[in-house]
C-alpha cells in the first residue's frame, strides 16, 4: 500500500534549524518506512527562516547588512528581494536584528535590549528600492514596543525635559512626547504587511511583558516595570497619532514590536500563517498526504495560539488527516493540543539529560523519535488489519 507522509515542522529555537527538523524527521520515518512517499514542507512562523522561506520560494535575492543588534553591537544581518512578477518586494525578519539568539545567555534583560537593528533593516530595504516590504515578527528578544525601531526611522521619542530616552523597554516609562515628523518620507510611499502572532496583544495580563517577559530573562519585578513602560508608551502612542493599540490583534508579537510598526511605519498587521501560506505550498501538499508530522521546540498550553504545531494539525483535521507532534519539552496544558488539531504528541527525550546535551543531540534524538512513532503506527495498522479479517 501506497503511504504518503507530510513532514511539516517548525525550527527548534537555539537549536536546530526548520530545514534541519525537517531532514531529521524525514529519515526517521524513512528508515521505519522505507516504501513512504514523503513529502517536505519546512514551516516558518515569522521568525528565524522566515526570510530564506519566502526567498527560496520566490526565488529571489538574498542581500547581507550589518546593523544594531539587541544590546547596542553590530551584528552581520540581510535582508531579501523576492522574485517574481509584481510589486518590487523586501522581505526580513526580525529575528535577524533583534532575535533572543542575539543575546548573550549573560545578557537577557528585556528591558536593556533594542530594536533598533530592525529599523535599520526596514532603511536597507527602502535603499533598495522596494515598494512593498513583508517583516516576520517571531523568536525576539526585545520588549522595546518597537520604539528602537521607531528611533531608527527617525522618529524622536522624547522625556519631559524634552531629551530623547535611551534604547530599551525599562526607558519607556519616560516618555512624555513623541515627535514623528522626521521619520524618513519614504515609508509613505511603500506598503508594510506584517506577518505576527495574532493572539499576542500588547497589554494586560496577556500582554506581552507579562507572559513572554520571564522567558527572555525577566525577574517578577523586571516584568512590572515592563508592563508599567509599555502602559506609558501606548498613552502617549495614542495621544500622538490617535491609535489605540494595547489590545489590538497582534500589537504584542515580538516584544510590541507590532504596536511600534503600525504606529510608526504604518504598517498592517496579519495573522502569520495568512502571509506564510502564501508562498509555501503545505496546502497543496496536503492534499496528497495520508499522515502529517509537526514539530517544535516546546509543545504546551501555548501551541494552540498561534504555533506552528496546532496551525498544521488544524488544516489536517479540516480534511481528515491526522497529526502526530514531536517536541523537545512536553510542558504544562499540552493536552489542549488534543483539541486543536494534534492527534498525538510525543518528546523525542527519552531518559533525563542536560539541556546542552539534548542540544548537541538534537538531530539524532529528532530521527529516533521519528522512528519510533512510525513504527508504532505500523503496529497499529497491522493490529487493524488483523481485526478486519478475524471480523470477515
Amino acid at each position: 500500500m501506497s503511504f504518503t507522509i507530510l513532514v511539516a515542522p517548525s525550527g527548534f529555537k537555539e537549536s536546530l534549524s526548520v530545514n534541519d527538523v525537517t531532514r531529521a524527521i524525514s529519515s526517521g520515518v524513512q528508515s521505519a518506512l522505507p516504501s513512504a512517499r514523503v513529502l517536505e514542507a519546512p514551516m516558518v512562523d515569522g521568525g528565524e527562516g522566515f526570510t530564506e522561506a519566502l526567498i527560496n520560494a520566490s526565488k529571489g535575492t538574498l542581500h547581507e547588512a550589518t546593523v544594531t543588534g539587541p544590546v547596542g553591537e553590530k551584528v552581520s544581518s540581510f535582508f531579501g528581494i523576492m522574485g517574481g512578477d509584481g510589486p518590487r518586494t523586501a522581505v526580513l525578519e526580525m529575528a535577524a536584528a533583534a532575535g533572543l539568539s542575539l543575546v548573550p545567555k549573560d545578557r537577557r534583560d528585556p528591558g536593556r535590549t533594542t530594536s533598533y537593528g530592525v529599523g535599520e533593516l526596514i532603511l536597507r530595504a527602502l535603499d533598495h528600492g522596494a515598494d512593498r516590504i513583508l517583516i516576520g515578527c517571531g523568536d525576539s528578544g526585545i520588549n522595546d514596543g518597537g520604539a528602537g525601531m521607531a528611533q531608527a526611522l527617525g522618529a524622536r521619542l522624547l522625556d519631559a525635559s524634552g531629551q530623547e530616552i535611551g534604547f530599551g523597554g525599562y526607558e519607556l516609562a519616560r516618555i512624555a512626547q513623541i515627535d514623528t515628523s522626521p521619520i524618513d518620507p519614504r515609508l509613505t510611499q511603500v506598503s508594510i504587511d506584517v506577518a505576527v502572532n495574532w493572539h499576542n496583544v500588547l497589554l494586560g495580563p496577556k500582554g506581552v511583558a507579562r507572559v513572554f517577559g520571564p522567558q527572555k530573562g525577566a525577574s517578577p519585578d523586571q516584568v512590572d516595570a515592563l508592563e508599567a513602560g509599555l502602559e506609558r508608551y501606548e498613552a502617549v502612542i495614542r495621544q500622538t497619532t490617535g491609535l489605540g493599540l494595547g489590545r489590538a490583534n497582534g500589537s504584542g508579537a515580538s516584544g510590541g514590536l507590532g504596536t511600534g510598526l503600525v504606529a510608526f511605519a504604518g504598517a498592517t498587521l496579519h495573522p502569520r500563517f495568512d502571509i506564510v501560506m502564501q508562498y509555501l505550498r503545505f496546502d497543496d501538499m496536503l492534499e496528497n498526504a495520508d499522515l502529517v508530522i509537526t514539530a517544535e521546540g516546546s509543545l504546551d498550553g501555548q501551541s494552540p495560539y498561534g504555533k506552528v504545531p496546532c496551525e498544521v494539525a488544524r488544516r489536517a483535521r479540516d480534511r481528515g488527516i491526522q497529526t502526530i507532534a514531536l517536541a523537545g519539552t512536553i510542558g504544562k496544558g499540552v493536552h489542549e493540543t488534543l483539541d486543536n488539531g494534534i492527534d498525538a504528541f510525543a518528546s523525542i527525550i527519552k531518559r533525563p539529560c542536560s539541556l546542552d546535551e539534548a542540544i548537541d543531540k538534537g538531530e539524532k534524538l529528532l530521527r529516533r523519535a521519528a522512528e519510533d512513532a512510525m513504527r508504532m503506527m505500523i503496529v497499529g495498522m497491522r493490529l487493524t488489519d488483523r481485526a478486519i479479517q478475524i471480523a470477515i
